[in-house]
Parts: structure tokens; C-alpha cells; sequence
């Protein structure tokens, strides 16, 4: 269904030897050497010069049982002020030179100013029923995939997959813990400030519903639609399309890696076209990044969403980019190379 643009591993060979040619420690850059030979690899990253951040809001049914501290009304106001520049995430992106484009992808109401590719006006309610239909989450899924290729189109080089929406802290330990085959008690956290017995409730909630959906881990769609959320579909989406396009998707806190890992699952190339950009405090964080092989360079406990740990990503890439290309290589210089011992 999906299939990522063939990955140019000689050229990522060719970065990892140029970089031990620079004249510096060997590894001196830690992850970000990593990093940037993989981005030399992808087709289309274009040095990463023009980016964006692509916003998936979306609501939860689950909300209704008392999961979350605040009501779904936020989803919509937040993408407002997304929408007029106004949210941490555009005031970031301003300083690290990226645009930012909220999308409604299954908001309760519409929002002045937000891209409308709604889906559903918020998803039912998973303790009660699955949260969409197979086909509801798919078209959200491609929804995502297609939003990243236009935006490719446009000339940006590389993506952040972000999201709002109140209420995808449970679904996303509701997908994690069935794609990882964990207990949801290990993979759950309080979000954005649940108090102890909030959070019991959520586990209970995220236990129950698993137990009687009985979501198919082999079938991410039938994860996604039972006991997921469609900005998590969408975002799932925008990593497809990111390597359909050949470039670089960077993943923002745990509800954006929960979704990278349900488009690895879908198509395990695109692996190739995710960077990692922060650990999230979230519990689920960690052990959604090491199944898909990835170490975040920032540890920062960040925990606000919007994508605001990827976008703080960029200028950190832009100066190991400036290293890797500019610094002088042993050869320049008096000093013999570096060697392995």
C-alpha cells in the first residue's frame, strides 16, 4: 500500500567517512553525525533549508471519561491560535526558521484559520465503542501521506509531525501498549498534569477498553481505529508520505513517535526517513523509540506537544550541518587522522 523512495546508502556511507575525515575527535558529534549522514541519504532533504511543521488536531471520545484535565473545547482554541501565529510552537518555529500549518484532521468543531481535512468531527469514545471505523482511520492515514507530499512539492525539505488534541496521551498508550505487547500500567502517564487517581482512572480506562476491543497488534489499522486517535493516523500518514517523497519526517514528543512507529509498521522503510528530535516524560516515550532503533539527542523533559520539541531540533541539525560541511578535514591540516585503536 505504501512504499518509501529508494534510500541512497552509498551516500550515507560517503557522510559517515567524511565526517571522520574532519579534523576532530572521531564521534566528536555524538547522534548528530548519525544524523546528518542519514539526511545526506534521503533523495529530496535539500539540506533541510525550507521546513514546516504540519499540526494534526484532532479529539478523543475518551475525554468523556474523565481521562484528561481539560475538555476537548481546547483542541479547536489551541489551533486558533496556531493558526494566528500565537502558540509556542510558532514562536519557536519563527526563531528556528519554520513554517508552521495546523490541520484539522477530526476536530469537534472547525477552526478559523486551520486547514479543514477532517475526517470525523472528533472520534467516538473507545471505552465505549471502537474510536473510528478501519476505513475512517485509512483514509486519515492517507489523508497524512498526502498532505506530506504536497508540502514536499512546495520545496520543504524536511517535516515535523506534530499534533494537538485533548485526550491522545490515552490513546497513544492504548496503541503502545498493544504494538509493543506492554502492559498499559508501564506505558501510561499523566499527560498534561492528571493527578494521581486521574491517572489510576486513565490506566483502568486504556485496560478495559483493550481487553474488549481486542485490537489485532499484527493489524496497526486495527489498532489505530479501535483504541487510536486520527491525528495519530494522520501523522502516521505524514511519515509515509515523507518517505514516499524522500524526505526527512522528524518526530516530535510520544504521541508523534507512537505514530512513527505505527507507519514502520506499515511500511518499514520509512524508518529511514524519521529523525528523532526529543525524549519525552512520558513512559511510553522511551520504549517506542527503542523499538524503532532511535536515540533522542534532546532530553529536556519536554512535555507540550505542538511539535515544539522537533521544530527545537532544527537549529541543532543547522549547526551540525554547518560542521559538516564547512570544518577542515585532517588533510588540511598538520595533524595526522584519527584512528580506531
Amino acid at each position: 500500500m505504501f512504499e518509501a523512495m529508494p534510500y541512497d546508502e552509498e551516500k550515507y556511507q560517503r557522510a559517515k567517512k567524511h565526517w571522520d575525515e574532519l579534523a576532530k575527535p572521531l564521534h566528536g558529534m555524538g547522534l548528530f553525525e548519525e544524523l546528518i549522514s542519514r539526511i545526506e541519504g534521503m533523495p529530496n532533504a535539500g539540506g533541510l533549508k525550507k521546513r514546516c511543521v504540519l499540526v494534526f488536531c484532532a479529539d478523543n471520545g475518551v475525554v468523556e471519561e474523565g481521562v484528561t484535565q481539560t475538555g476537548s473545547e481546547v483542541t479547536a482554541t489551541v489551533a486558533e491560535n496556531m493558526a494566528r501565529g500565537d502558540a509556542t510552537v510558532c514562536i519557536m518555529a519563527k526563531a528556528a526558521g519554520a513554517d508552521v500549518f495546523p490541520v484539522d484532521i477530526g476536530m469537534c468543531r472547525a477552526a478559523d484559520g486551520v486547514r479543514d481535512e477532517h475526517i470525523l468531527r472528533g472520534t467516538h469514545n473507545f471505552y465505549q465503542t471502537r474510536a473510528t471505523s478501519r476505513e475512517e482511520c485509512l483514509r486519515a492515514v492517507k489523508k497524512g501521506a498526502s498532505l506530506a507530499r504536497e508540502f514536499a512539492q512546495k520545496g520543504y525539505g524536511v517535516i515535523a509531525a506534530a499534533e494537538m488534541g485533548i485526550g491522545n496521551t490515552p490513546t497513544a498508550g492504548a496503541v503502545a501498549s498493544v504494538l509493543l505487547d506492554l502492559p498499559p500500567r508501564l506505558v501510561t502517564g499523566k499527560g498534561a498534569g492528571l493527578s494521581p487517581a486521574g491517572l489510576e482512572r486513565k490506566i483502568q480506562v486504556i485496560e478495559r477498553s483493550v481487553a474488549r476491543l481486542q485490537p489485532d497488534r499484527e493489524d496497526v489499522l486495527d489498532v489505530l481505529s479501535k483504541v487510536g486517535g486520527l491525528d495519530i493516523a494522520g501523522m502516521c500518514g505524514a511519515f509515509l508520505g515523507g518517505a514516499q517523497a524522500g524526505i526527512p519526517v522528524i518526530i516530535d514528543g510520544v504521541i508523534s513517535s507512537v505514530a512513527a512507529l505505527c507507519a514502520a509498521k506499515l511500511c518499514p522503510q520509512s524508518k529511514k526517513y524519521m529523525i528523532a528530535s526529543h525524549l519525552s516524560g512520558e513512559p511510553a516515550a522511551k520504549y517506542v523509540l527503542d523499538s524503532l532503533g532511535f536515540a533522542a539527542p534532546i532530553r529536556a523533559d519536554m512535555a507540550l506537544g505542538e511539535g515544539t520539541g522537533a521544530v527545537a531540533l532544527l537549529p541543532l541539525l543547522d549547526m551540525a550541518y554547518t560542521v559538516f560541511h564547512k570544518m577542515i578535514c585532517f588533510s588540511q591540516t598538520d595533524i595526522e587522522e584519527y584512528k580506531p585503536l
